[in-house]
């Protein structure tokens, strides 16, 4: 009940985004089928694109001072007007050059569209509901975008109808926006750019992000003239893209489930080396009907859950307040590594085939793993380093304790019944040895002398050994009691030795997220200590 409540209240703008996403994919999807028709050199269709990314990276700045300006509903339909006059323009003037800038205006006026109904949704959420407004808002999404791969298939002549629907469906989407009553969002604020900051603190995620850029521009602008270039109708190339896209939104659920469940950083590595091997499959093996959609399917399962992965890796490690900043920086890292990912495919396709579509993701995706790899090893070796800096400032507590004999009682390795005779019983040394009795009178002591020096002869002789063997047990009792203070000083070192190799053993094993937390402290702690 609740989330259908929640539908209801969102209904307008959802009803808008459903619109013009449905508009933006049969766009997209026309022309790469119209040009490929015409024969048109692959670089075309991949400028094409990289003009429409391009539009939307700039769009970005153009649309929040837009917005600043005259409110959210105006910039919608402003916006929304702009897509629909370059929509047209396209069956007006047949010329790639003007094209380009038609496609750079689409990109522009779509970016300002997105903040609209992105903020607007973010502001009227509450905390409570914010992930069912957003995960609704993106279902929405995905199916417009699958529509507008249907539609195309409606149309295999490739007339200017697909382009009239496409005019349409913007026009169409202003209406929702233009009867809403919710209430009307507060004005933007425009928040700083810390690119350089966010790439030293978040390496992983940006560089993903990055790629996954590439990647999906390259797909959505190439992949229509790739799969018509393999002798398919029409028909089958809305159905591949269907697939496709309908995996990407499949993917979200459980990628988003399991990303809670296992490092982050480890889960995108994972992701990068199965794509890898995925699209090699697809750019080197003949796959051609089932198994050809069955292939596509798990591209898209991999690629199109790449962004929210690193996304979410992103905001783990930034606070609060950099959270703004943060989105913006994503998107702008997204929007241009689409800009470069059309281009520089279309490139190897034209000099190389058809296949170095997929042969270029491969090698993105692979750049990728090893990239991640490295990351990876560095943060660890840092957090080692760091965990080592810890234990060598531990020092084992000094008291009385440890220099009294009872440090002995209360080790339980020590035997109890020793510590008793060493404690309770203490040690007995033999009497000294009497002097020899002075002669009360010095008149008898000559004529004694003579007489008793055998005997004192032969007393000496016995107790030599007595006082040997009393020695012998003096060394024996003293040499024990040594060892057993050596034992006890090894069994001390040891143990500290071991809460040292436990400390290491901690930080090795330490997650990756553990190792990024560290990395990113080490950072905000150089850049303050730069500030000041």
């Amino acid at each position: 009940m609740q989330q259908t409540g929640t539908l209801r209240a969102f209904s307008s703008l959802y009803f808008s985004t459903f619109l013009m996403v449905l508009g933006a994919g049969l766009l997209t999807t026309y022309l790469g089928l119209f040009l490929a028709k015409e024969q048109v050199d692959p670089l075309w269709i991949g400028a094409l694109m990289s003009f429409y990314y391009l539009g939307l990276v700039l769009g970005s700045k153009v649309g929040h001072k837009l917005i600043a300006r005259v409110g959210h509903i105006r910039a919608f339909v402003a916006s929304a007007g702009l897509v629909t006059a370059s929509a047209l323009g396209h069956g007006l003037i047949p010329d790639l050059t003007f094209w380009l800038l038609l496609r750079f205006l689409v990109g522009m006026g779509m970016m300002c569209q997105y903040m609209v109904l992105e903020s607007w949704l973010n502001e009227q959420a509450d905390n409570h509901q914010r992930g069912t407004v957003f995960a609704s808002y993106m279902i929405v999404s995905y199916f417009g975008m699958v529509a507008g791969q249907l539609v195309i298939g409606s149309f295999p002549e490739l007339g200017l109808e697909p382009l009239l629907l496409v005019a349409i469906g913007f026009a169409l989407s202003i209406v929702p926006i233009g009867i809403t009553r919710r209430i009307h969002p507060a004005p933007l604020h425009s928040a700083p750019l810390q690119i350089a900051t966010f790439w030293r603190r978040m390496p992983q995620s940006l560089t993903t992000i990055t790629v996954a850029g590439i990647i999906v521009g390259a797909f959505y602008g190439l992949a229509p003239a790739y799969i018509s270039n393999t002798g398919l109708p029409n028909e089958k190339v809305a159905l591949f893209m269907s697939v496709t896209i309908i995996a990407g939104l499949l993917a979200q659920w459980p990628m988003g489930k399991l990303s809670d469940r296992i490092p982050r950083s480890r889960l995108l590595r994972t992701n990068s080396a199965l794509l890898t091997l995925v699209v090699l499959l697809i750019a080197l093996l003949p796959l051609s009907g089932s198994f050809l959609l069955l292939a596509t399917f798990f591209f898209g399962f991999l690629a199109f859950s790449l962004y929210p992965i690193a996304t979410a890796l992103a905001n783990q490690h930034a606070e609060q307040h950099e959270r703004v900043s943060l989105s913006a920086v994503i998107l702008l890292t997204f929007g241009v590594g689409a800009c470069f990912g059309p281009i520089l495919a279309s490139a190897l396709m034209q000099m190389l085939g058809n296949f170095m579509l997929y042969g270029f993701m491969a090698l993105c995706s692979f750049v990728l793993f090893l990239r991640l790899q490295r990351v990876n090893y560095s943060q660890k070796q840092a957090a080692r380093i760091v965990a080592a800096q810890l234990s060598d400032d531990y020092v084992m507590a000094s008291s009385d304790v440890f220099s009294s004999p009872l440090a002995a009682a209360l080790d339980p390795r020590v035997d109890e019944q020793m510590v008793q005779e060493q404690m309770l019983e203490p040690k007995t040394e033999p009497p000294p040895s009497e002097p020899a009795a002075v002669d009360e009178q010095d008149s008898n002591h000559n004529e004694a002398s003579d007489a008793t020096e055998p005997a004192n002869q032969n007393e000496a002789a016995q107790a030599e050994p007595a006082e040997t063997t009393a020695a012998e047990a003096t060394d024996t009792k003293i040499s024990e009691h040594e060892a057993g203070d050596e034992k006890s000083q090894t069994e001390s070192l040891a143990a500290e030795q071991n809460v040292r190799s436990e400390t290491q053993t901690t930080a090795h094993n330490t997650e990756d997220d553990d190792a990024d937390t560290i990395v990113t402290r080490l950072a905000k702690r150089q850049q303050q200590d730069k500030s000041d």
